[in-house]
């Protein structure tokens, strides 16, 4: 039987009782939107035309990567998007580590996780960086196109309900 560790309250600062303010996910992005840059999806069709050296990085996991993705997008999934910014690290991606000059655009299911991505990308020096605001489901309603993991066409009708899974009774709290 495990045992459970002990109850920890983190505090930073330096006096008694400086805890860390408690947010929601909604409270963080909405706390990061302002600090960024975000574009909708015919936006980026548009830059991808007029500025082709735009690096499309998509950070969802692997599962949601593989089920449709903007062709020619690099895949960094939003853990490892730290280590794959910096040398040194076995999660380093060169691609992504000499992009710190490139326009770069941060994609994810709903433009909420790109969202906290571009905000760190901008803390650890990238000077050109976009959240795709509504994500790659704006890019599927937008009827744009996705592509499997083989490169071929998702159907945008399939590709949409894989994008908006449901949320669950248990989900709700």
């Amino acid at each position: 039987m495990p045992v459970p560790l002990p109850m920890t309250e983190h505090r930073h600062g330096s006096g008694e009782g400086a805890a860390l303010p408690v947010q929601t996910y909604r409270m963080l992005v909405a706390g990061v939107l302002p600090q960024i840059r975000e574009l909708f999806p015919w936006d980026l069709e548009q830059k991808l035309r007029d500025e082709p050296e735009t690096l499309v990085v998509d950070i969802r996991e692997t599962e949601e990567f593989a089920q449709g993705a903007i062709a020619g997008a690099l895949h960094v999934p939003r853990g490892i998007l730290e280590g794959a910014c910096d040398w040194g690290y076995s999660d380093t991606v060169p691609a992504l580590v000499q992009a710190r000059e490139r326009p770069l655009v941060l994609v994810c299911r709903s433009g909420n996780r790109s969202a906290l991505a571009a905000h760190t990308l901008q803390l650890m020096g990238y000077r050109d960086v976009w959240s795709l605001r509504t994500g790659v489901r704006g890019w599927n309603d937008y009827e744009l196109p996705l592509f499997d993991r083989q490169g071929q066409p998702v159907d945008i009708d399939e590709a949409e309900a894989r994008l908006s899974p449901p949320v669950t009774p248990d989900q709700l709290g």
